[in-house]
């Protein structure tokens, strides 16, 4: 297979979510021999999910990738005969923009990952420019007739290992908890943006006849009502991308932010409760309805999506119960598995960004 040369350009609007979605993409595009440079605006961001980057430095090499600030593509020469991928539209620096035009590049457009059906149609068309350089839009997707989603080939494999092992002993080797939750304990992952409605879960989870450990990254939420009944809500260490999986696979129920945290979530096979990046006007509820389309969870599972993504207190204390009661609780577990499973006869897509970039090298 011949290799391209990939320059991949951040911007960091979503907290986590971009720095992690364009690592991951660079990680897999190096991992299948391309050689890649990351250019991000907020090196400091990355380093929070990879501590091993300096985020002081002018480049270094991680992973087979090539990482800069921002700043420094300002005078880099594009890769010729590369691609350039601008993720989320983040706008290219003008002077390397200039450039591409002499240096016979592929331009590729990484949109959000988004489950409405008009993705499909948009996901591959050229999007003509002035200086005559050929741009692709590619769209991340849950169908075939999208580039997919993000996932390692031995990933599947992975969690099937450490699931093996003792959960309470995972547990503790990842957030350092004094001890392993009960057996019948009901382990939950929450990561979320500050505005969700924290008080109408625990209160629901307080309620619950099982004990209940609920794990936050950082520092306690200062919203956080104190543990009563059987719920214990647990601060443990942000831990890195890298290990983000092995928590995500300790969890019952993960409730996950953004897209990079949806897609890992997906991977996990459980039960998820996602907070969509708000947008104005709500716009960002009819991409959540596009999405509950695609998952079919049972109806309880939808609507305490719904009330979460709402910020609704009051209508998350109701629908979580109802959602953890049988059968919704079988159900909602055995579709997330089977969704994982169909998920995973698609494309993944870095391999599928590859394939599109040499099949475009070919036709010109």
């Amino acid at each position: 297979m011949s290799a391209l040369s990939f320059d991949l350009f951040c911007r960091v609007v979503d907290n986590f979510g971009d720095a992690g979605v364009c690592w991951r993409l660079a990680r897999r595009l190096a991992a299948l021999g391309q050689p890649v440079r990351l250019w991000i605006d907020r090196p400091e961001v990355l380093a929070r999910l990879l501590p091993a980057l300096d985020a002081r430095a002018d480049e270094q090499v991680l992973d087979g990738v090539r990482i800069g600030p921002w700043h420094r593509a300002e005078h880099a020469a594009p890769p010729r005969g590369g691609v350039v991928v601008e993720a989320f539209a983040c706008a290219l620096p003008p002077a390397y923009e200039a450039a591409m035009a002499g240096r016979d590049c592929l331009w590729i457009n990484l949109e959000y990952l988004s489950a409405e059906s008009w993705v499909e149609g948009c996901h591959g068309l050229p999007s003509p420019q002035a200086n005559g350089v050929p741009k692709f839009f590619f769209f991340p997707g849950f169908t075939p007739a999208t580039g997919g989603l993000l996932r390692e080939p031995d990933l599947l494999a992975r969690q099937e290992a450490a699931q093996a092992r003792d959960r309470g002993e995972r547990l503790r080797a990842l957030a350092g908890l004094p001890a392993a939750p009960p057996a019948d304990a009901l382990c939950m992952l929450l990561f979320r943006y500050p505005d969700a409605p924290l008080a109408g879960l625990c209160s629901a989870l307080a309620g619950l006849d099982r004990p209940v450990w609920l794990l936050a990254p950082g520092a306690r939420p200062p919203a956080a009502p104190p543990d009563r009944g059987g719920l214990r809500l647990l601060s443990i260490p942000f831990v890195s991308q890298a290990r983000f999986d092995e928590l995500l696979w300790c969890c019952d129920l993960n409730f996950v932010r953004g897209e990079d945290s949806l897609v890992r979530a997906l991977w996990a096979g459980a039960p998820l409760v996602w907070q969509i990046y708000r947008q104005a006007g709500d716009a960002h509820l009819d991409k959540l309805e596009a999405w509950l389309g695609r998952a079919r969870w049972p109806a309880p599972a939808a609507e305490l999506i719904r009330a979460w993504n709402r910020l609704d207190d009051e209508a998350v204390a109701r629908t979580l119960p109802a959602a953890l009661r049988e059968p919704a609780w079988s159900g909602w577990r055995a579709r997330s598995r089977a969704w994982r499973d169909e998920l995973a006869g698609q494309a993944d897509l870095g391999q599928d960004l590859l394939d599109f970039c040499l099949r475009q090298r070919q036709t010109r």
